[in-house]
């Protein structure tokens, strides 16, 4: 019985070995398990980050190459402002091609206009459209564009046929009523026609009452008299006159009276 005893006794306490040898293994067992899962979950935080600073530095590297591409087109154009100005030249035509035109301003300074798609044409005396086929040597423009500093070149925006006013002084030896002319004779003894047309502006000057509104029928023989106005082409000696200047108290003297004394 004793043995039988000391058997069970013995059965028993090894059970007790094995079981809580079991246990230590199954507790080293998932110590181990979260060891690997802690260093697993560090692993793909590192890797994360290595990730998102790598995607930030990536996305920077354009940016920042945009905005020196930026800044250094801003810089060019406004360099290129420094050297362009707008810039209105008056001249006549010296040469002309498809794509320029030379002129001789009123300073004798050679000019030299370039023409593009965007460049508009007018002139007054053309009902139908006008270009820079119809310009020819001798006509005087007006232009109006971009003058560059650097090249002095100007590319044209507006290209006008324009008549620049000669001005005329002397004194009245003749008024025709009926047709609205005005005879002039100049110092140097140039006589001229003047045409008072419906668009003329016509002034009189006197002490008293200054520069005031006038008209045609104030003009009288003797007068002084100063005209601006635009040549005929057919007859140089007619002039019609776009404003014309009467002084009543200031008589033209010299050439009046030598036509009028017998």
């Amino acid at each position: 019985m004793e043995k039988q005893n000391q058997s069970k006794e013995q059965l028993h306490t090894q059970r007790r070995i094995f079981n809580t040898e079991r246990s230590q293994v199954r507790l080293g067992g998932v110590e181990r398990m979260k060891k690997i899962i802690f260093i697993t979950f560090n692993i793909s935080i590192i890797s994360m980050f290595i990730l998102l600073f790598a995607n930030i530095a990536h996305s920077q590297t354009p940016t920042q190459s945009i905005k020196e591409q930026l800044i250094t087109n801003i810089a060019s154009r406004v360099a290129q402002l420094k050297l362009v100005e707008k810039r209105g030249i008056i001249g006549t035509v010296t040469n002309v091609t498809n794509t320029q035109i030379t002129l001789s301003d009123i300073q004798n300074n050679t000019r030299f206009i370039d023409v593009d798609e965007l460049t508009k044409f007018t002139s007054a005396k053309s009902k139908e459209t006008f270009g820079i086929s119809d310009i020819t040597k001798g006509t005087t423009l007006g232009i109006l564009g971009l003058y560059n500093k650097d090249s002095r070149r100007t590319l044209a925006r507006f290209v006008t046929v324009v008549t620049i006013p000669t001005f005329t002084q002397g004194g009245v030896t003749a008024v025709d009523g009926k047709n609205f002319t005005v005879d002039v004779a100049t110092l140097d003894g140039k006589k001229f026609t003047i045409d008072i047309e419906y668009t003329t502006t016509t002034y009189s000057y006197t002490a008293a009452t200054g520069h005031i509104r006038s008209g045609f029928s104030k003009i009288k023989e003797g007068y002084n008299i100063i005209v601006a106005g635009s040549p005929d082409p057919k007859n140089e000696n007619q002039i019609s006159a776009g404003r014309v200047i009467i002084f009543p108290e200031i008589p033209f003297i010299q050439k009046v009276q030598s036509q009028a004394t017998p």
